[in-house]
């Protein structure tokens, strides 16, 4: 309720909100691109993000010591074998148990791997484990991945159009927050420098899921506003609808980054990057809705309103130009077509005279005027003359013969009465 009474002009702010969340997708791309451009051999666009195993292939170790170790000292003994630029993850919080991430396979030879974590102190190789993945394997987990955003994106466009009566607009606007929202992400990982896996792609559908949630809510307010503030601008029927849904957004909100922050406080290193993913998105998404998505509705409805008026406007002028159109097409022969004009009126002569012999006119007949159904038990002809054309269904006379014929007597014997007009009376004096 504490938002409907503020007098902010929200659907006004829209340049700032686009231009803001425009800068950090911006910042993003910026930042991938010198990331792709530091990578050894050149420019690579698989150096943009730092992508886990999943999708690039690589070794996955996990490593047990008898006593609490660092991650400095795990580094320092790895580096010498090329892979000091390895991710480690310490596991849990005795400090014995660390998870390392590798693109170089070890799964064939990993005994020059075990010794050198050796040097650090003795390994318990019941606890510790090594599994690979292939660069095969990882593009595929990569394609796939990319089909996944794509076939999400396409379904929440296609049931927010169907949602509000195929309204394109609506969907659209959808998609856009959406897409931004991902991009959202994906740069704040670059900027952060995180290692995008499994996690981060289940947080981008998740908050792809999620962040529809706000936008439906407050495009079915302005669907409902509509009708009940007929005479309303739309801009004002689109700012009141934001002011209603931002308590139950807000408050929504809320409740979801509380989860999130004691998560990346509290969780694990896995849960830590799955939090942190999350926490962006749901921030992202929370803003666009209530900020972006609402606001761009009414960018759409005013161009698809001035697209309407500007087609009106070219219909009135091809309509008040039309006679000087033909007048110019009388002149030079040729149609707006293209055709030449003598091949139309022949093709239309042609077609009127087709016509013309179809007609009953042709075959010689008398038009006809009046037709009735023959009743051979009722009714005898007092004029034969009557008689010119019929057939065995259809016989044909003239309303004054068929009175003078006694027709009219059926209608008699059907109870209705014959209505006698005495026209002389209006004029005659009112004491007659």
């Amino acid at each position: 309720m504490l938002f409907r009474r503020l007098n902010w002009n929200i659907v006004g702010w829209f340049r700032i909100v686009s231009t803001v969340s425009t800068l950090v997708i911006a910042l993003g791309i910026a930042t991938m691109l010198f990331h792709a451009s530091q990578a050894s051999g050149g420019f690579k666009f698989s150096h943009m993000l730092r992508l886990g195993l999943s999708f690039t292939g690589g070794t996955d170790i996990t490593v047990a010591y008898d006593t609490p170790q660092s991650s400095a000292k795990i580094r320092a003994a790895i580096t010498p074998l090329g892979i000091g630029d390895a991710h480690i993850n310490t596991v849990g919080s005795s400090g014995k148990r660390f998870i390392i991430e590798t693109q170089k396979a070890y799964a064939n030879d990993s005994t020059p791997l075990w010794a050198a974590l050796g040097t650090v102190a003795p390994v318990d190789r019941a606890a510790s484990q090594i599994a690979s993945v292939g660069p095969s394997l990882g593009k595929e987990y990569l394609a796939s991945a990319i089909w996944a955003l794509v076939i999400a994106l396409s379904i929440q466009f296609l049931y927010i159009a169907f949602r509000f009566g195929w309204n394109y607009i609506f969907g659209l606007v959808t998609v856009i927050a959406l897409v931004r929202d991902a991009l959202i992400m994906i740069g704040i990982y670059a900027l952060a420098d995180k290692r995008a896996d499994d996690a981060f792609l289940a947080a981008v559908l998740t908050v792809i899921g999620y962040s529809v949630m706000d936008t439906i809510v407050i495009l079915d307010r302005i669907r409902e506003n509509t009708k009940l503030m007929a005479g309303k601008a739309y801009d004002y029927i689109v700012n009141e609808s934001i002011k209603q849904t931002m308590t139950r957004s807000f408050n929504t909100l809320a409740t979801v980054l509380i989860t999130l922050v004691a998560l990346l406080v509290l969780g694990g290193a896995s849960l830590k990057n799955f939090a942190f993913a999350l926490l962006v998105g749901i921030c992202s998404g929370g803003y666009h809705s209530i900020f972006f998505s609402a606001p761009l509705v009414l960018t759409f409805r005013k161009r698809q309103l001035a697209a309407a008026a500007k087609r009106r406007a070219e219909a009135s002028a091809l309509r008040a130009a039309g006679p000087r159109v033909a007048a110019e097409a009388a002149a030079t022969g040729v149609t707006r077509g293209g055709q030449p004009r003598e091949d139309i009126v022949a093709a239309r002569r042609e077609r009127r005279a087709k016509r013309k012999g179809t007609r009953p006119e042709a075959s010689g007949a008398a038009p006809v005027r009046y037709k009735r159904k023959r009743d051979e038990s009722n009714v005898a002809l007092a004029d034969p003359d009557l008689h010119e054309y019929h057939d065995e269904r259809v016989e044909e006379y003239d309303p004054l013969d068929a009175q003078n014929a006694g027709l009219d007597e059926s209608a008699l014997g059907q109870g209705h009465e014959e209505i006698t007009l005495d026209l002389d009376a209006a004029e005659r004096p009112a004491h007659e």
